[in-house]
């Protein structure tokens, strides 16, 4: 295993994990955190007492993260409900990975399981065509190299900092190919854009006083990506 020790008490009954439990470990030549936490279910799901607070401190860990890994049981994709707490990490513009775990269980010769699991995976959580999909097991800890990997390339990406003049340019192709599209009556004026940040990558165009509509606001992003191969993580725009 990559830690080498049993930390955490798991068990095949779901809610046995209760509180966030931290563990640090090092992995190549970086040191990472991982934050254990209890599972999240929907806000009319969840029992009064220790279930409540066990939600808050996942809640709360989802804050602290950089990742979230949204792992979900490879035996029960039809039936999860994780899309919650992918927009709880969302909302909180937190790098997502979704994580099918116990792919062990699954007798899959040639692959075909796997393709179908993926594509359920992307159908559920159509909304962010940009977060990866992993296969693991903890049990044989297959996968979990090729995970730890791919976090630290979403989180690499999450870090990437545009250069300024070729970012107007491309704001300037992006409104030549189409033009802006307001939510009202009034004229959209785009007067350029910058990066503010990064983790995640933040830019703020500079508008007059109407609104620009969602969905040019999905196309200005999404060439955003093309330019600057952003695969991985959602742009704050």
């Amino acid at each position: 295993s990559i830690l080498g020790e049993e930390r955490a008490i798991v068990d095949d009954i779901a809610g046995t994990t209760r509180d966030a439990l931290d563990t640090q470990f090092v992995f190549g030549d970086r040191t990472l955190s991982i934050i254990d936490t209890a599972g999240i279910r929907r806000r009319g799901q969840i029992r009064q007492g220790i279930e409540r607070y066990s939600v808050l401190r996942s809640i709360k860990a989802i804050d602290r993260c950089d990742l979230a890994l949204m792992i979900m049981d490879a035996t029960e994709l039809s039936t999860a409900q994780d899309s919650h707490v992918f927009g709880l990490a969302v909302e909180a513009f937190k790098g997502v990975i979704a994580v099918v775990n116990k792919w062990d269980l699954i007798d899959d010769p040639d692959g075909s399981k796997r393709e179908q699991a993926f594509w359920t995976v992307r159908q559920a959580f159509h909304f962010m065509p940009y977060v990866p999909v992993a296969f693991t097991s903890g049990l044989t800890g297959d996968g979990v190299t090729e995970l730890l990997n791919l976090a630290l390339e979403v989180y690499q990406e999450r870090q990437l900092v545009t250069p300024h003049g070729q970012l107007q340019r491309v704001l300037r192709d992006a409104m030549a190919t189409q033009l802006p599209v307001s939510t009202g009556s009034k004229k959209v004026s785009i007067g350029g854009i910058r990066q503010v940040d990064v983790n995640p990558p933040t830019f703020v165009l500079a508008v007059n006083n109407a609104k620009i509509h969602f969905s040019y606001r999905r196309f200005l992003e999404n060439r955003i990506r093309e330019a600057f191969g952003f695969k991985y993580t959602h742009l704050r725009i």
